[in-house]
C-alpha cells in the first residue's frame, strides 16, 4: 500500500503531539477502509499512541462494531454528518483512546447522488477531552485513490487541530 509522504510526516506530529500530552487515539473508517490506521502505523513507535483501528465499510459494521443506530442511517444515510459523529462518539466508547477520528464518504467512481455526490466525505472528531468537531469536503474531480489519499490527510489534519486544540499550520 502506497501512503503519500504528506500523510506521513502528518502521523509523525501526531505522534509527537500524542507523546507530550499523553494522549491515544482511534479510528473509525468507512470510505477508507482502514487507510488512516494503516498510515498511522507507519511511524515507528505509534503503539506508544494508536490504539485500535475500526474499519466498519458496511452499515451493518456500523451498527454492530460503533453502536450507529439503525434508524440513523435509514433516516440520515450511511455518509451523513450524524453518521460521522455516532462513529466517532462509537469509538471512544468501544476503545482506550482519548480522541477517536471517523469518516464515512462516497469515493467513487460510482454511488453519488445530486445530494450525495462522489467525492463526498463526512468527518468527525470524539474525544474524552474536548467538544466534537465534524466538517464534511467534496474532493470533486478526482479518482477514487486520490479521494482516499485527501481523505486521510484531512482526517490527520482534524486529530491535531482537536489534540492541540487550535488550526493546523503546516511545519515548513
Amino acid at each position: 500500500m502506497y501512503v503519500p509522504s504528506d500523510a506521513i510526516e502528518l502521523s509523525n506530529e501526531l505522534l509527537d503531539i500524542a507523546k507530550k500530552k499523553g494522549y491515544t487515539i482511534a479510528a473509525a473508517e468507512s470510505c477508507t477502509a482502514g487507510l488512516i490506521s494503516a498510515t498511522l502505523t507507519e511511524v515507528p513507535g505509534s503503539s506508544q499512541f494508536f490504539d485500535r483501528g475500526f474499519v466498519t465499510y458496511s452499515n451493518e459494521a456500523k451498527i454492530e462494531m460503533l453502536d450507529v443506530p439503525s434508524e440513523m442511517i435509514e433516516d440520515c444515510g450511511a455518509v451523513s454528518e450524524e453518521v460521522a459523529r455516532a462513529m466517532a462518539e462509537g469509538a471512544i466508547l468501544h476503545s482506550r483512546a482519548d480522541f477517536a477520528v471517523a469518516v464515512t464518504g462516497i469515493a467513487g467512481p460510482a454511488g453519488g447522488t445530486k445530494e450525495k455526490p462522489v467525492g463526498l466525505v463526512h468527518f468527525a472528531v470524539s474525544s474524552r477531552h474536548y467538544p466534537q468537531a465534524h466538517n464534511h469536503k467534496i474532493f470533486a474531480t478526482m479518482e477514487r485513490e486520490d479521494v482516499r489519499a485527501a481523505t486521510v490527510e484531512h482526517a490527520l489534519i482534524m486529530l491535531i487541530e482537536a489534540m492541540t486544540q487550535k488550526p493546523y499550520v503546516a511545519i515548513e
